[in-house]
């Protein structure tokens, strides 16, 4: 049977073996194919009136049923629960009794909004029920919009508009839009074309969303547009396949590159400012079969935070960080796949280094964050530009700290490490599974393993993990397949609580809200300096590491479980 435990409504109505199993599954299908809410499905379907629902909501929240339609809301009530407040919590006051206020929501079954409600409304609230479209109506007739405070549904039509206009039926333009109730800041100028409101459009709702990356992708019959938000992937609702060639050639024409040219690979960059909020997006376009697919990532300047304290560093690995980059000289290199983070890391290192007394240069492909006080140099590989290029030329900059984007070659490595021997604290990152790899890779390039060994101050490894929504966290308890999966058994947890995450409207039913690091530190010792003199396998390095006591990403990530903030899965599926 399909898993109804996501939706509240259907669980609720589960537990007091108010629908059989068939009827949920029925319901939860349509629900998943239609969109529509389970409340009106159930309707549809004459499982239940609407009486009915309403009395199993509120005896399971211990409230009574109102009838909205009948009520008033006094313009004292409407001073207490303002617009903002009304249109943020989705919710209208009915009454206020003994110093009591009565209030009805459009979801009566979202805790976490209720929980939210009582910082910012100073009166004790006691939850009401009533027909959830009734409500809606109620805060479209008394505050002036519903569903979000009316920008979400502005934008929504327009969009629909802007798709009626490139000759989609109105009713397909309807079907097709898809756009978050949370409101947009965004002036289109009116006199713009379709396309250009539409690309607008498209990269605000993906800076709102927190997306790292947008795609644009054509096929056969269809062309997708999907946001990567926490590292996961999410297919928008598609635009007409027609759209495909445009939407590519106003992303080029925004990033200066050449619209004629659909037969190679182009690189560019967008920086726009997006509801007041100063982002940049990095552009890539591929020519495929069916058109070019296109792939912005999105550089968010507010979002990131560029202090080692806040980056989830564990204290023993924070203080060797900081005692690392305030060396006079060696090597710290961040390793681990692409969009785990290095280069934030980095860039937070470089950031408490940033002193008048230090010249520091970075050279990097490309520069993500301009950083002030800092000279940033971009890789530029149609002018012979490299990273072996810059780092000969930083070398005659006299430079105190030097980032290298990527050690990607032996040449490159090679005048890191010679720059690091010859007085300078060079930053780099490489691409490994973890931080004993590191080694093993450069000794692999063609180091020598004694340079390696007298450069190298230490390598942390990192990943980046999905972290339990908070308004759906539910505690369980793990199979002990997934114990064993993990390593440890029932006595090793002892009371340890596990949780996850059952899917809501926050979230986008996946669970998961944002993100935080996981870590492993190999602190170059003189026992690790002899391994590596002697070529020892990457094995050998990471057991004579822990028996030094550097916590692996597993445990690492172990801890984040034990503490409630990610999963099993996440920490099987990253270490």
């Amino acid at each position: 049977m399909t898993d109804i435990s996501a939706n509240p409504l259907l669980g609720l109505l589960q537990e007091q073996a108010l629908l059989d199993d068939l009827q949920l599954e029925e319901v939860n299908d349509e629900v998943t194919k239609s969109g529509k809410s389970a409340f009106k499905v159930i309707q549809d379907f004459g499982h239940l009136d609407k009486d009915s629902l309403l009395q199993a909501i509120a005896n399971h929240m211990g409230a009574m049923v109102v009838d909205v339609n009948n009520q008033t809301v006094t313009p004292e009530l409407k001073e207490i629960i303002n617009d903002e407040t009304a249109k943020t919590y989705q919710c209208i006051p009915v009454a206020m009794e003994d110093g009591v206020l009565n209030v009805a929501l459009v979801d009566p079954l979202d805790p976490s909004r209720i929980d939210e409600m009582g910082y910012v409304i100073p009166y004790p609230i006691q939850m009401v029920v009533a027909d959830p479209e009734a409500v809606e109506n109620a805060l479209s007739s008394v505050y002036g919009a519903s569903g979000g405070g009316g920008s979400g549904l502005e934008i929504e039509s327009g969009l629909a508009d802007i798709l009626t206009s490139m000759g989609v039926s109105s009713e397909e333009a309807a079907a097709r839009v898809e756009i978050s109730e949370d409101a947009l800041d965004l002036s289109d100028d009116e006199d713009a074309a379709p396309i250009v409101k539409f690309v607008n459009l498209v990269l605000t709702q993906a800076v709102q969303d927190r997306a790292s990356d947008i795609h644009f992708e054509p096929f056969e019959n269809e062309y997708k547009i999907r946001y990567r938000v926490d590292g996961a992937l999410y297919e928008m609702s598609p635009p007409p396949k027609e759209m495909a060639g445009p939407i590519a050639s106003r992303i080029k024409i925004m990033s200066n590159l050449n619209i004629s040219e659909t037969r190679l690979p182009q690189d560019g960059r967008i920086s726009v400012n997006l509801g007041g909020r100063q982002v940049d997006l990095r552009v890539s376009t591929l020519p495929t079969s069916w058109g070019e697919s296109v792939v912005l990532r999105v550089l968010d300047r507010t979002a990131v935070t560029l202090e080692l304290e806040n980056l989830g560093f564990p204290p023993e690995i924070l203080e060797f960080t900081t005692h690392a980059i305030d060396q006079p000289n060696g090597i710290f290199v961040v390793t681990g796949p692409t969009g785990c983070g290095k280069t934030t890391t980095l860039y937070s290192c470089l950031r408490r280094v940033n002193r008048p007394g230090h010249k520091l240069l970075t050279v990097e492909d490309p520069v993500e964050f301009d950083i002030e006080g800092i000279m940033q140099v971009p890789v530029n590989d149609a002018v012979k530009m490299t990273f072996a290029a810059g780092l000969r030329a930083f070398l005659r900059q006299d430079p105190d700290i030097i980032m290298v984007g990527e050690m990607r070659d032996l040449e490159t490595s090679q005048i890191s490490i010679q720059a690091s021997l010859t007085g300078h604290l060079v930053l780099s990152t490489l691409h490994t599974n973890d931080a004993p790899g590191t080694v093993t890779r450069l000794t692999d390039m063609g180091v020598e393993p004694f340079l390696v060994s007298s450069t190298l101050i230490g390598v942390m490894g990192q990943r980046l993990v999905r972290t339990i929504c908070k308004r759906c966290k539910t505690p369980f308890e793990p199979t002990e397949e997934q114990l064993n999966q993990l390593g440890v058994s029932p006595h090793d947890i002892g009371d340890k609580s596990f949780a996850f995450g059952r899917g809501c409207g926050e979230c986008n039913d996946s669970g998961y809200r944002g993100r935080k690091g996981i870590f492993e530190l190999l602190r170059v010792t003189d026992s690790i300096r002899a391994l590596i003199n002697e070529r020892s396998p990457s094995v050998v390095l990471k057991r004579k590491a822990v028996e030094e006591g550097m916590i692996t990403l597993r445990d690492d990530g172990l801890r984040s479980v034990f503490e409630g903030e990610s999963t099993i899965d996440e920490i099987l599926k990253y270490t």
